[in-house]
């Protein structure tokens, strides 16, 4: 899927282009985003942005942005991605098929918890109704782009595993497991999903970067310090180092 198997994991108003290529040569895939696509998905970015101290991608026209970075990316050593948001399957699907262009990934947003993009039904809201995330995987699929699927544990009333394995069905290539305080969940779904596992939260060196891998991820992702080249370095070597040695043994 990429290599060095580690991704810096998209910060919503600060993961762009330029924030790719200030540290492009520490990891194998970048997921920029998030971005809202849709009209109800804009709605509520401008409200976090209005309402809470956060910054979100707000331009005129996502689509226009999404191809001006991705395209500024495609002679990067690494694979790009975009994180979405959308309230409905259509605005994936047009988004979808500008990732094609690129060869990048596009991954579906169904990890956010704000409520207002969970009222605005994304992030966790669309996290819970699986026949509809399935139906968003399916759609972006048909455009031949590979399809990642950012999800959290701990979320009410959602068996993380079951879910995995049916948007693996569905045609996702990525789980993107944000862990939050449940690390051992990334076992579950390494077991119950053929797609490619990549693993979030508090990865900064040998020890948390490791700890995923052991419990069967096939990558992990760097959140907040993904602009720091010192934590990139330490998880590029620990993962490059755990799967030599695994190489080895089998």
């Amino acid at each position: 899927m990429f290599t060095p198997r580690i991704a810096l994991a998209s910060l919503s108003g600060e993961s762009d282009a330029a924030w790719a290529r200030a540290v492009e040569d520490h990891a194998g895939a970048a997921f920029l985003g998030g971005i809202a696509l849709d009209d109800a998905a804009r709605d509520a970015a401008r409200e976090i942005v209005r309402d809470r101290d956060r910054n979100e991608f707000l331009p005129t026209d996502p689509y226009v942005f999404m191809d001006e970075h991705l395209a500024a990316l495609d002679d990067a050593p690494l694979r790009p991605g975009f994180n979405v948001r959308s309230s409905t399957a259509e605005p994936v699907r047009r988004a979808a098929a500008i990732c094609a262009d690129h060869d990048a990934v596009i991954e579906i947003n169904a990890h956010c918890r704000q409520a207002e993009l969970c009222d605005a039904g994304c992030g966790q809201t669309l996290l819970r109704d699986a026949d509809r995330l399935c139906r968003y995987v399916r759609t972006a699929s048909e455009t031949g782009t590979a399809v990642s699927v950012k999800v959290r544990t701990e979320v009410a009333g959602v068996d993380l595993p079951t879910t995995a394995r049916r948007l693996d069905e569905a045609g996702a290539d990525i789980v993107h497991v944000d862990a939050m305080d449940s690390e051992g969940v990334v076992a579950d779904i390494a077991d119950a999903t053929d797609a490619f596992v990549v693993a979030n939260n508090g990865v900064r060196d040998r020890e948390t970067a490791v700890e995923y891998l052991e419990y069967g991820a096939d990558a992990v992702s760097v959140g907040r310090p993904s602009d720091d080249s010192e934590v990139l370095s330490r998880v590029r070597t620990a993962v490059e180092d755990w799967f030599s040695a695994s190489a080895v043994q089998s």
